[in-house]
């Protein structure tokens, strides 16, 4: 449906913002009055990330006149494949402050607020009120029903992403006129079930489709030109190179934007989702060690003092980046499917392992339930490993 544009005009453009903006000038359905629209808009993105980084960039040079931005993270190397607005320069960076100095040399005339803050519950309605729009950039199901349900909340739209591996969503939602996010979604998958991007993956170019999408979204709303994506789920697919669409309608029940909301105030967000389940935090209590603890069992291990067996629960390609020695490769999901428990010994404890440790707990609450009581796993995965014990090794 085509909607009313979201922000008046300002009262003009400069000489500069002509020459500027002279190929959007010319196009009939911005012209003049659209480019206002822009210079008058106030756009916030949270994360300046994957999804963050071309969105940032192309609604700078779009021209949307004030652009916010939520990120309290510094800069990684392994950002860098896929995070354009970054350089290598900016590595330990903060990535709010390098996402500033990218913009304002792609468009000066931006003006560019930083919220070097985790949005939370204490400070996403004050920061939110600031903005016209809302662009979601974010990587964790936490944080996205946190965006969508203070967007709802203060009935603010909002154009959301999401990327894993070679494939894309995008789709905007505004509760007053269509669905919104839990509609959709109403209730986030089991914990563990989808992995995270830096679990997962991600092609970098997907992040440039994606966001890029995201920015036409927010250039469509913000101008009231084209058929905003409100009841669409768009669909990308890079292996394919193809595009489609799912319709969504506004779900009656929907527990914050239904006839009956029971969603009325913010949540614990984190608890609703969950990171890992209650059957794996169950099974790690009393279980878990930590590298250092790991690092002198292999040591004894050596001397013959102690007998276990170490076993990555990683993915075949995770395992040629980094290991911990003496490691035997069995994948999780060769457990969740009961193949992996008759290759195990019967004679040693055993000992797992993943990237983080939220993988190798949700292994260990299957093992301690096929009997192997005395299993343990590794608190914070070959990342603390690498981070801790062996530096020579590559993180990722």
């Amino acid at each position: 449906m085509s909607l009313p544009p979201l922000v008046e005009p300002a009262a003009e453009l400069t000489i500069d913002e002509v020459r500027r903006y002279s190929r959007h000038l010319i196009i009939p359905e911005v012209g003049m009055a659209g480019q206002k629209r822009l210079k008058n808009a106030k756009v916030l993105v949270i994360g300046a990330g994957g999804l963050g980084s071309p969105a940032l960039l192309y609604l700078a040079a779009a021209g949307v006149g004030t652009l916010g931005i939520v990120e309290f993270d510094t800069v990684d190397e392994s950002n860098l494949q896929r995070q354009i607005i970054h350089g290598q320069s900016d590595v330990g960076k903060s990535k709010a402050q390098s996402a500033r100095d990218s913009i304002l040399e792609t468009n000066p005339n931006t003006n560019v607020v930083l919220h070097e803050v985790r949005l939370d519950n204490d400070n996403v309605f004050e920061i939110f009120e600031q903005y016209d729009l809302i662009v979601d950039g974010t990587d964790n199901f936490a944080t996205r029903y946190l965006v969508n349900d203070a967007a709802v909340l203060l009935g603010k739209p909002y154009v959301w992403g999401s990327i894993f591996r070679f494939d894309g969503q995008v789709s905007v939602f505004w509760a007053e006129h269509g669905p919104c996010y839990r509609c959709l979604y109403p209730e986030p998958p089991p914990p563990g079930m989808v992995p995270s991007c830096a679990e997962g993956g991600v092609l970098g170019v997907l992040c440039a489709s994606v966001g890029a999408a995201q920015v036409t979204e927010a250039i469509k709303l913000l101008t009231g030109i084209g058929d905003p994506s409100l009841g669409r789920l768009n669909i990308y697919e890079a292996l394919d190179l193809n595009w489609r669409a799912l319709k969504v309608r506004k779900d009656p029940n929907c527990a914050i934007c239904g006839e009956n909301p029971t969603v009325t105030e913010l949540i614990d967000y984190e608890s609703f989702c969950g990171a890992i389940t209650e059957e794996a935090a169950d099974a790690a209590v009393g279980s878990t060690i930590s590298v250092k603890q790991l690092s002198e069992w292999i040591k004894l291990k050596d001397n013959g003092e102690k007998d276990f067996q170490l076993i990555d629960v990683r993915e075949p390609n995770e395992y040629e980046i980094n290991r911990i020695p003496g490691s035997v490769l069995i994948p999780k999901a060769d457990f969740q499917t009961g193949v992996a428990l008759e290759k195990l010994p019967q004679d040693k404890q055993l000992v797992f392992h993943c990237k983080s440790g939220v993988r190798s707990a949700e292994v260990l609450a299957i093992v301690k339930g096929a009997g192997f009581s005395d299993a343990v796993h590794v608190g914070g995965g070959v990342v603390a490993w690498v981070d801790q014990i062996d530096p020579s090794q590559p993180a990722y």
